[in-house]
């Protein structure tokens, strides 16, 4: 038979106990974190892999020569449809101007994206992206058009086969207009 330990024994034992169960718990801790950080990672890697992948859509643009301001509007549009935006946004699209340069003529399009819900029918705040088409006067004219855009809140020209639009962008320009709005009293 043995004896029950005395106290301080038995404090000691207790001791040894909350420090392997403090141990435990520090061990725990530790190869959890690894496996979320391994996770994250493997699911980043993954993310940058699809994205890797991801070819810009564009559309076949018309040659110079069969150019019009209205068949303009209508392939922008065209363009516009392969943009992988929420069905909730509309847009409205408008010739602006035409631009006589030297070497080429540039059109000029707007289009203007909202939001409208039940409750607020008229939005608050619009979005627009910019379009130019330029006609070369130098090339041949069986060649496609040269279509760029730009946001409203930008200075950054985007071309169509070079980007992939992404639908933040509209949000961030009304999400910064309203925050405006609501900063501005009259």
């Amino acid at each position: 038979m043995t004896t029950p330990p005395t106290l301080p024994e038995a404090v000691e034992i207790m001791d040894k106990e909350n420090e392997n169960a403090a141990l435990e718990a520090t061990v725990e801790m530790i190869v959890a974190n690894v496996i979320r950080g391994a996770t994250e990672q493997f699911l980043a890697l993954q993310k940058k892999g699809k994205e890797a992948e991801y070819v810009a859509k564009n559309i076949q643009w018309t040659t110079c020569k069969d150019f019009t301001v209205e068949r303009g509007r209508q392939q922008i549009e065209e363009y516009i449809s392969t943009w992988e935006v929420h069905e909730s946004w509309l847009y409205w699209s408008e010739f602006l101007r035409e631009e006589e340069l030297m070497y080429s003529k540039r059109y000029h399009y707007r289009v203007l994206w909202s939001i409208p819900t039940r409750r607020k029918p008229i939005p608050q705040a619009t979005a627009s992206v910019y379009f130019v088409i330029e006609i070369s006067k130098i090339k041949p004219a069986t060649l496609p058009v040269e279509v760029f855009f730009f946001l409203e809140s930008s200075r950054l020209i985007l071309r169509p086969e070079q980007c992939r639009f992404r639908e933040k962008w509209l949000k961030d320009i009304i999400e910064n207009k309203l925050i405006l709005k609501r900063r501005l009293t009259f």
